[in-house]
């Protein structure tokens, strides 16, 4: 079984993140990751890991199906009621965003993967091989993974700081070293662990970000495989808009 995650970019103009892991219910290992372009490309890297016929899940952080005009999906009002206070909301998709003016790069993506037996659902079914995209987030992932008060400062924002970034960093190359004592385990990311990332700087360090993601939107489809909605939760509908996510223990 495969376990594909894409840290999808919502414009052709940036790298999209990819991350390939095998395995099943009781663990997977990384295999690779890549930084990937147009649609083609990303396509192509999906078909080739995963040829007609093999299982595998696709786990996408970008909106897989935009309905609305305007606002917010009901997947992203959901969320936030949860995971508000770890400050993990989802940013809000509507077709009037700048991004999708011009088509919404994950639907073209859902229809693409459509042509190689890849099925769009809104939830994983536990230790049921399929060939399955599904929409992802890790902010709310990790939240919940990893038992976060909140989210990782370790992406560019206005007035963040530098040392803030690496100070997160630290910790989320701390918390991947972890997952390989985790259930499942996930092993095979020595190398992330150990990068320096205090060495990198603007894209150099923004393509890291971007392999680093897809691993964790790869380890959310493993997740879900080995717990369903045990431990995870659809927010949101198929028909509306929503986001699969692990969820953490909640009063």
């Amino acid at each position: 079984m495969l376990f594909i995650g894409l840290d999808l970019a919502w414009t052709p103009h940036n790298a999209t993140g990819a991350a390939l892991v095998r395995g099943d219910a009781n663990g997977g290992e990384l295999l690779s990751t890549a930084l990937l372009g147009s649609m083609d490309e990303i396509v192509q890297f999906v078909a080739e890991a995963a040829p007609t016929g093999t299982p595998a899940l696709v786990g996408v952080d970008a909106p897989l199906w935009v309905p609305n005009a305007t606002g917010r999906r009901p997947g992203e009002s959901e969320l936030g009621a949860v995971f508000a206070k770890f400050q993990a909301g989802a940013h809000p998709a509507n077709r009037g965003i700048t991004a999708f003016r011009q088509g919404v790069r994950g639907e073209e993506l859902v229809a693409r993967l459509a042509a190689h037996g890849f099925t769009h659902d809104c939830a994983i079914a536990p230790g049921a091989p399929a060939r399955q995209v599904i929409e992802v987030y890790p902010h709310s992932a990790m939240v919940a993974l990893f038992g976060l008060p909140r989210t990782l400062k370790y992406k560019a924002k206005p007035r963040r700081s530098r040392e803030t970034r690496m100070a997160a960093w630290a910790e989320y190359q701390r918390h991947q070293a972890a997952l390989a004592a985790a259930e499942p385990p996930l092993r095979g990311q020595d190398a992330i662990v150990a990068h320096d990332v205090g060495a990198l700087r603007g894209r150099a360090l923004k393509d890291f970000e971007d392999r680093v993601d897809a691993v964790m939107c790869a380890y959310i489809v493993l997740y879900g495989f080995r717990w369903g909605a045990a431990r995870c939760r659809t927010f949101g509908t198929m028909e509306g808009g929503y986001i699969y996510s692990p969820v953490p223990d909640l009063p």
